[in-house]
């Protein structure tokens, strides 16, 4: 049976699947491919990671994990998976500046796709790259760091450019947060709750303030929210950010402090998050005009609330990467984690996007969208650079797919 994505909404259609145990296996494997595309933990919901060529797995190629303390950065193999890798880091006495909510996706993957956490000054994840090892096209080993021409279009690279292998990424020392959920926000309360704390998320229902949960994660020497914290109310228990869900794989609230890699996710990573029985779109907005974007969104409220599970409201620091949702932006990152239910889901998804058009979405490049090419240029300044950049690396089209082309044509 083909492998399938997380969620089993996309089934692979690849003609062969591959896991090399080395690089130059790898290299070999890559150079007689006519159609090439790598998977990693499989939590993207689209096809911008299928191919009816080969889909390789990099699970089994060397996993040493390096550490340059002065330099203070580490040095990872593309597949290891964030959860581990932190708590590695931590051992040590090293941290992420962020991490996403699933602990359980490859630090690749994530990075390629632009994926997030949360703060006010927070980057996305991949803004913490400081080099990149990729296999291109012909089969050579490419490696770039910071000072490398064209770096920024290489970080984001939706899988276009070459099989990432290895990437370094920027730490700090380890610390200690605490987490704190908090009901019943207030809409205009909103970039206060941002500002907060290291971290913040705020869930919603669409349905109003009585719906809203805030999950405030805070560094463990600040003092606790009051106990009407901006018109809230405190949560008596744990919660899970989708009523009905079981809390207990959820990370520690109430206070409790932690270390940097067992509050930041939302989901521990000892437990499975959720069944998968969920589709997901995230669109990335210009946090200065947010207000005017939830507003839009508030329009069709009727219509996503059915099909609704719950929606996830971050913040993104700007960050210089050509294809990142967050390239030259501060963002308001909005999420819907939808019904398992494409036929319903889709029409929903095509009226949201309709109304979040003046705002110049940017969707998340791993979850369902319609948004076209056309709309997508239009909204990243370096959008023919990085054109052009992938017909330097890869003339034949050896990592293009039919999703990839139809976002991004070569």
């Amino acid at each position: 049976m083909p492998p399938t994505n997380w969620a089993g909404n996309v089934r692979y259609a690849a003609r062969a699947y591959h896991r090399p145990s080395a690089v130059d296996e790898l290299r070999r494997l890559v150079a007689g491919s006519d159609r090439l595309r790598v998977v990693g933990t499989g939590h993207s919901f689209n096809r911008l990671g299928d191919t009816d060529g080969d889909l390789v797995s990099l699970a089994g190629l060397p996993g040493q994990v390096r550490l340059d303390e002065d330099r203070r950065t580490v040095d990872v193999p593309a597949a290891i998976r964030y959860g581990d890798l932190a708590t590695w880091l931590h051992a040590r006495g090293w941290a992420l500046p962020a991490l996403a909510s699933l602990p359980h996706i490859s630090v690749a993957g994530a990075v390629a796709t632009g994926t997030h956490g949360s703060g006010d000054a927070t980057g996305n994840l991949a803004s913490a790259v400081t080099g990149l090892e990729l296999v291109t096209a012909d089969g050579d080993l490419l490696t770039v760091d910071r000072g490398t021409p064209d770096f920024a279009g290489m970080v984001v690279s939706l899988g276009a450019l070459g099989v990432v292998t290895r990437v370094t990424l920027d730490v700090v020392p380890t610390y200690d947060l605490r987490q704190y959920v908090c009901l019943g926000l207030p809409r205009p309360a909103l970039d206060e709750a941002f500002a907060s704390a290291y971290s913040v998320s705020v869930f919603t229902d669409w349905r109003g303030a009585r719906g809203t949960q805030v999950w405030r994660k805070q560094l463990a020497d600040q003092p606790p929210p009051p106990a009407d914290w901006l018109g809230t109310r405190a949560a008596e228990g744990p919660c899970h950010p989708v009523p009905g869900m079981p809390a207990q794989n959820c990370t520690a609230q109430l206070g409790e402090p932690g270390p940097w890699h067992e509050r930041l996710p939302h989901f521990r990573l000892g437990f499975t998050p959720s069944s998968g029985e969920e589709l997901q779109s995230e669109y990335h907005l210009p946090r200065a005009k947010a207000a005017g974007a939830l507003a839009a969104l508030d329009g069709v409220a009727h219509l996503i609330t059915p099909v609704l599970q719950v929606s996830e409201l971050r913040t993104v620091a700007a960050d210089p990467l050509w294809l990142s949702p967050n390239h030259d932006r501060d963002s308001l990152a909005v999420h819907f984690t939808w019904i398992a239910d494409a036929a319903r889901v889709l029409p929903v998804v095509a009226e949201v996007e309709r109304v979040l058009a003046p705002f110049h979405p940017r969707p998340h490049w791993g979850k369902v969208f319609g948004v076209d090419a056309a709309a997508l240029a239009a909204s990243y300044p370096r959008w023919d650079d990085f054109r052009a950049l992938r017909r330097r690396l890869d003339p034949n089209g050896v990592f293009a797919t039919a999703e990839l082309d139809r976002h991004l044509p070569r």
